[in-house]
């Protein structure tokens, strides 16, 4: 019995060093070591000794057995080496290959003529101030000097939510906002850009566009601080070689007021298709800020004086890209946008 237990043991391992894969090595194991193996098998045959005998032999098992546990144990390590290797080839990412790169976006051409034209100002000492675009009648006409039935609204056709609150058609309401904020507080001295809506659609408006307003209050301001602060803005934006002039206008909340030309950036004012013969392209609309408009903001009229400004973001950049279609802008066709 004794010479038969080595046999099997013997046996054993030279299989197991020949085995390829864990599931055969199970199998061998419950063949020799489980229920109905061989080797439990002649251990149960042992009560058949004599006492003498069965120390001896039970030496001889658990010298077998440990062999064989301990060769299992090794041979299954051996074998989830050689798989996890396998897999791991199979699995490698090669990584000399170049990476795909994400393309890179970049700001639009509308954000970028706005981060523009705040850095120019913030660069003149403006501060950015910001209002609702949900906006009231107050704020958006009343308190603009332009009460109920004045004819200028008519200039404007808005989006009305009730008979009082609109989407505000400009970013002038931001002015008396910031003078009650501010009140008694001098000068007051910001810009306020953000989105506009008027129900108008064609290649030079849009339903929604962009504006930045200006506004200074303090004692002693002039219509040439005005003329002064926009050149600097047009020479900045344009080129340096760029002049101004402002032409009488009307606007219910400034008085004077002017449009403020720049001559063209084409022709340097010789006259060309762009200015259409003139020399001059138009950009925005100013004037000194209404008595009217101050008293709204909490100011004496006969205190302080202010100048105010409002240009269209969409103009702006149509004049500085050159872009014939303001409907491009809101495209959003890649082919366009990757040429800014």
């Amino acid at each position: 019995m004794k010479h038969e237990i080595q046999r099997i043991g013997e046996e054993t391992l030279k299989v197991l060093k020949d085995m390829e894969s864990s599931e055969a090595l199970q199998e061998l194991k419950v063949k020799i070591l489980g229920k109905k193996g061989s080797l439990t098998a002649l251990l149960r045959q042992m009560g058949g000794l004599s006492p003498e005998e069965r120390p001896i032999m039970g030496q001889v098992v658990n010298e077998v057995r440990s062999r064989l546990e301990q060769a299992w144990e090794e041979r299954s390590a051996e074998l989830e080496a050689i798989a996890l290797e396998k897999r791991l080839s199979l699995e490698r990412i090669d990584i000399t290959l170049p990476g795909r790169r994400v393309p890179r976006g970049h700001h639009h051409p509308l954000t970028q003529v706005m981060e523009e034209i705040e850095d120019i100002f913030l660069g003149m000492g403006f501060q950015i101030a910001e209002g609702p675009e949900i906006e009231s009648d107050y704020y958006n006409f009343e308190a603009l000097n332009l009460p109920k039935e004045h004819p200028a609204r008519e200039m404007q056709d808005s989006f009305y939510i009730t008979e009082e609150i609109l989407l505000r058609t400009q970013t002038s309401p931001v002015q008396v906002r910031t003078m009650e904020k501010l009140f008694p507080y001098l000068p007051v001295k910001v810009i306020a850009p953000g989105k506009v809506y008027r129900n108008d659609d064609d290649a030079t408006h849009s339903p929604m566009f962009h504006q930045v307003e200006g506004l200074i209050v303090d004692h002693g301001i002039r219509m040439s601080d005005l003329k002064g602060i926009l050149l600097n803005f047009s020479r900045q934006m344009f080129g340096d070689s760029r002049e101004i002039r402002l032409r009488p206008s009307f606007f219910p909340f400034t008085e004077p007021s002017a449009e403020v030309d720049v001559s063209c950036m084409l022709c340097g004012g010789a006259g060309c298709r762009l200015c259409k013969g003139t020399g001059w392209i138009e950009i925005l609309g100013s004037g000194m800020v209404h008595p009217r408009v101050l008293e709204a903001g909490g100011y004496d009229p006969k205190e302080v004086t202010g100048f105010a400004f409002g240009m269209g973001v969409e103009r702006i950049a149509m004049l500085k890209f050159g872009i014939e279609d303001m409907r491009l802008l809101f495209d959003n066709d890649l082919r366009f946008l990757q040429q800014f």
